[in-house]
C-alpha cells in the first residue's frame, strides 16, 4: 500500500527573491468576501472562520508558489484606479468580488470604473467577476440575483461605450468547490505553458486508458491543467475531496527516511558503506489511491506528487490499476519528467534560481 503523502505547506514563497511574479489584483465592496477568498485558498482557512475576519484597511500583498510564481493583491472596499499605487498594466488578471446580495449600483459602478481603465490601460488584462456567498440564497433566487448583476453589468458598460472589453462572470462560494473551480479557470489564463501540460495530461490519458486527468496544485486544491474531455461538476468535486483527505491526514505519516536522515546522517559527507537517505528523500514521491464504489464501480482515483506543489490525480480502471500497476507507474514517471522540465525553462525565464526537482 502507497504512503500516504504529507501535505504541501500553504502560503508556499520557497522562489528567490528576484523571482518576476504573475500579479492578480482582488477587488471589491467591504465585506464582499475578497480576504475570505484568499484565506481559504491560499493560507488553509476553515470556511467557517471567515466570520471572524476583519476587514481589509490597506492593500496586502501575498506570494503563493504553484506551477507560476503568483502575487495577489487584496485591496481594501475603498481602492480606486487613482488610488491603487500601481498602474493596471502590472497585473495580468482582475477579480472583483461582488456579494450576490448587493444589486446596488456602489459595486457595479466601481467595477465598471476599473473595466473601463483596464479597457484604456490594459486590453490584454483578464477581468472576472465572482458574484460572491452563492450559499446565502435559496436556488431560484441565487440565479435570478446572478443574471441581474450581469445585466446592470453590461447595461452600464453600453452607456459608456465600453461594451468590447471581455470579461466573464463566475458564482462562487468558500463552502463548496465552486471558487476553486473559478479560481482555477482565472489561474489557466495566465500560465503561458498550459498547452504543454494538457498535452501531457492527454499522451497520460491515453497511454493509460485514464477517462479523466488533472493537475492540481496540491495545497490550494486549484487544478492548473487538465485533458481534452469535458470537466464535469461532480469529478471535479471528488478530485478536490479525496485532496482534502490527504492534506488533513498526510501530516499523521512520516517518512522513513526523514527519520533515519535525522538520527543517522552526520553534518559530514556519508561514508561510501552508508547510503545517503537524505538523497533518498529527495527522490521520494508520495502516491496513493482510492477505489470508488459504488458510485463509479470499477475506476480507481490515483494521486502521484509531481513537484512538491503539484500532483497528479487521475481516474483509471481498476483492472488496469491492479492488473497493470508497472505500466501506470511508468507513465507517470514521463508525466512528472515532463512537467519538471516545463517548472524549470518557466522559473529560470522568471529570473529565478536553479531548484530543479530531482527524483
Amino acid at each position: 500500500m502507497s504512503s500516504p503523502p504529507q501535505p504541501p505547506q500553504p502560503k508556499r514563497t520557497t522562489s528567490s527573491p528576484g523571482l518576476t511574479r504573475t500579479k492578480i489584483l482582488l477587488l471589491g465592496q467591504r465585506r464582499s468576501g475578497k480576504t475570505s477568498i484568499n484565506q481559504v485558498l491560499f493560507n488553509a482557512l476553515p470556511p467557517k472562520q471567515t466570520f471572524y475576519l476583519e476587514a481589509t484597511m490597506r492593500i496586502s500583498k501575498h506570494p503563493y508558489d504553484t506551477v507560476i510564481p503568483l502575487e495577489i493583491w487584496d485591496c481594501p472596499g475603498n481602492i480606486t484606479v487613482d488610488t491603487l499605487g500601481a498602474p493596471l498594466s502590472d497585473f495580468s488578471a482582475l477579480i472583483f468580488v461582488i456579494d450576490i446580495r448587493d444589486l446596488y449600483k456602489q459595486p457595479i459602478s466601481k467595477l465598471v470604473e476599473f473595466i473601463i481603465a483596464a479597457y484604456r490601460d490594459n486590453p490584454q488584462l483578464h477581468v472576472e467577476v465572482f458574484v460572491h456567498k452563492a450559499e446565502k440564497l435559496q436556488e431560484d433566487d441565487k440565479i435570478e440575483n446572478f443574471r441581474q448583476i450581469q445585466e446592470r453589468v453590461q447595461d452600464h458598460l453600453l452607456e459608456r461605450e465600453c461594451e468590447q472589453m471581455p470579461y466573464n462572470f463566475h458564482l462562487t462560494s468558500v463552502y463548496d468547490h465552486t471558487l476553486n473551480e473559478a479560481f482555477s479557470k482565472v489561474l489557466q489564463k495566465l500560465i503561458h505553458s498550459l498547452p504543454f501540460l494538457e498535452d501531457l495530461l492527454n499522451i497520460f490519458c491515453a497511454n493509460s486508458s485514464s477517462p479523466k486527468a488533472f493537475l492540481f496544485d496540491a495545497a490550494s486544491r486549484l487544478y492548473v491543467a487538465t485533458d481534452e474531455s469535458p470537466v464535469d461538476a461532480a469529478t471535479h468535486n471528488l478530485c478536490c475531496d479525496y485532496l482534502s483527505m490527504l492534506n488533513a491526514f498526510g501530516t499523521l505519516y512520516q517518512l522513513p527516511a526523514a527519520t533515519a536522515s535525522r538520527s543517522r546522517i552526520p553534518a559530514s559527507e556519508p561514508t561510501p558503506d552508508e547510503p545517503n537517505l537524505s538523497a533518498t528523500k529527495d527522490r521520494f514521491c508520495p502516491s496513493a489511491a482510492a477505489s470508488l464504489h459504488p458510485s463509479m464501480p470499477g475506476t480507481t482515483l490515483t494521486y502521484h506528487l509531481v513537484t512538491p506543489q503539484l500532483a497528479l490525480l487521475a481516474l483509471v480502471p481498476t483492472s488496469v490499476y491492479e492488473g497493470r500497476r508497472g505500466l501506470l507507474e511508468y507513465n507517470v514517471v514521463f508525466f512528472r519528467e515532463g512537467v519538471q522540465e516545463i517548472w524549470e525553462v518557466e522559473n529560470q525565464a522568471r529570473g529565478g534560481e536553479d531548484n530543479s526537482y530531482k527524483y
